[in-house]
């Protein structure tokens, strides 16, 4: 899979853009705060229909632009594609897979998939539990419809669920039974899904970890949540609701459920979190990146296509080593201010393109 062009109309700081790309390596330099990450950020968006940067939409668009337009030409193992998509200032968005409207964002889930580093995922390791649910479930989205769905279903549920805990009405108890027992069919669908994806993670990451590091750092990780995965799955997390409904009330809001869940992440045996050094932070999110750009590669049957977005002057030159001599054969995209010494790991089929003031000029 890789990316034969693009086009960007009115797209952050972008009037108008329209660039043929190489499926290798792309490299795009420049200085800070020229729209470097613009470009990856709206090839980001064309995967899974969101920012990685923003919830609002309408900040997509340029300064003096009515609506934005993003185009790709993906060119795939089995049927090429192309994706439109519009912003508009509203907020709304309309998407066109080869000339045909989409009418669910699940259409868009796995036409162009992407996996993309950038100094924010630290926080997947440093920061709460809800940044570490968040990369689960984009990660999940991107390959089950299934999970998708119950993802959306579980989330609806769960807000209608906690305006009852807010309600004093006689008949809130006989409607919260109805919602415990939707909860607990999404949720432990949920749950089951990303506890087998975490167990993938570390089989995957365990190896990469371990190449990265010379064998000197075993990486482990565990789902933890407060419902017993076993076969009854969903009945054990109705009983959990249950169990925690009077204090549900009492709190207004709902305690137990993949929603509140979090994974642990461990390097021999310590929580990288809590204990880690900096770098052995920096060293585990770079391992669980690329242990779900394998499982992409398992389930799909081709490489998504990489996005690396500064990250490699965070690392020393060992790990990007690592990284570079990972992406033969893998469309990539990479933003930096400097080449530096990266030029000497990167393969002759690469192009670069230098970024200035919101335009692109290839070199």
């Amino acid at each position: 899979m890789y990316i034969k062009n693009l086009q960007f109309i009115d797209f952050r700081n972008y009037k108008k853009v329209n660039i043929e790309l190489n499926k290798n390596t792309n490299i795009f330099i420049g200085d800070n705060a020229q729209g470097k990450t613009n470009i990856l950020e709206g090839i980001y968006y064309c995967s899974i229909g969101k920012s990685q940067r923003t919830s609002r939409d309408k900040e997509l668009i340029n300064w003096n632009g009515k609506e934005a337009y993003l185009n790709l030409y993906v060119v795939k193992d089995r049927l090429n594609k192309k994706i439109e998509i519009k912003i508009f200032k509203d907020g709304k968005k309309g998407i066109n897979i080869n000339s045909i409207k989409v009418n669910k964002m699940s259409e868009l889930m796995g036409v162009l998939n992407v996996v993309m580093f950038s100094p924010d995922d630290l926080k997947i390791v440093k920061e709460s539990p809800s940044y570490r649910r968040k990369f689960l479930d984009i990660e999940l989205c991107k390959l089950s419809k299934r999970y998708y769905f119950n993802l959306q279903q579980y989330n609806k549920v769960l807000a209608q669920r906690n305006i009852i805990l807010k309600d004093s009405s006689e008949n809130k108890l006989k409607i919260i039974d109805i919602y415990d027992e939707q909860l607990s069919k999404y949720g432990s669908e949920i749950i089951s899904l990303r506890n087998k994806y975490v167990k993938k993670l570390e089989n995957k990451g365990k190896i990469i970890h371990r190449d990265i590091t010379s064998g000197k750092e075993k990486l482990e990780l565990f789902y933890i949540t407060d419902v017993s995965i076993t076969d009854n799955l969903k009945e054990n997390m109705l009983k959990r609701l249950k169990e925690n409904r009077s204090k549900d009330f009492q709190r207004k809001i709902t305690s137990i459920g993949p929603h509140k869940d979090d994974f642990e992440v461990k390097i021999n045996g310590m929580n990288v979190r809590n204990y880690g050094s900096q770098g052995q932070q920096r060293t585990s999110v770079l391992t669980i990146k690329f242990a779900s750009f394998e499982i992409i590669k398992d389930l799909m049957g081709e490489y998504p296509v990489l996005l690396l977005d500064d990250v490699l002057s965070e690392l020393d030159a060992s790990r990007q080593k690592y990284i570079l001599n990972s992406i033969n054969g893998i469309q990539t995209f990479i933003t930096c201010t400097g080449i530096g010494d990266i030029k000497k790991y990167l393969k002759d089929q690469s192009e670069l393109f230098v970024v200035q003031k919101g335009r692109i000029q290839k070199v």
